[in-house]
């Protein structure tokens, strides 16, 4: 009975000790800056022309806004000394309301800027993630970090499958 025991015991540690050895040796790691990779992908500057030419669109407008609020308040200024009370509630409310636009109007542009952003990126994204998958299932690789510097602190010698996923885009 106890040599079975030991037995037991001696068979659970050699498989235990193989399925280790075998999880130890079957993980592979690589790496890869995704930011230079969207950078180097083509069609990314027209999407870069694009995002600046809204940009202006948008700064335009709220020059134009800002341009009317500040001739409106230099009007009040100048004329205030003889205007009535209801005049001067007018014109203040009017200011007042106009500001709270020009407020309204940098919060949705920020907002629709950044929708914009992501509409005309997220082609780029996904593509980029595609490739980065079928080289990782071609490659065999566990996984595969974003070697941003401030995402990973610290990374030990591995892979680096930029040149990999560039070849699988024909990137130069």
């Amino acid at each position: 009975m106890k040599n079975l025991v030991k037995l037991f015991i001696i068979v659970t540690i050699v498989i235990g000790c193989t399925f280790v050895s075998h999880a130890q040796t079957s993980l592979k790691i690589g790496h890869i800056d995704f930011n230079t990779l969207l950078a180097a992908m083509p069609g990314i500057d027209s999407v870069k022309i694009k995002l600046q030419g809204y940009q202006k669109t948008l700064t335009d407008q709220m020059d134009a806004m800002k341009a009317e609020f500040e001739n409106k308040y230099m009007d009040y200024q100048s004329q205030a000394s003889g205007m009535s009370d209801l005049i001067k509630q007018t014109k203040e409310k009017e200011l007042s309301d106009l500001q709270a636009r020009i407020d309204a109007f940098q919060q949705k542009a920020n907002q629709d800027l950044q929708a914009k952003q992501q509409e005309l990126v997220a082609p780029f994204i996904e593509k980029a993630k595609t490739a980065i998958r079928e080289i990782a299932k071609e490659n065999k690789y566990t996984y595969i970090l974003n070697a941003i510097e401030d995402v990973v602190i610290y990374k030990e010698e591995a892979d680096d499958v930029m040149p990999l996923v560039k070849k699988k885009l024909n990137i130069q």
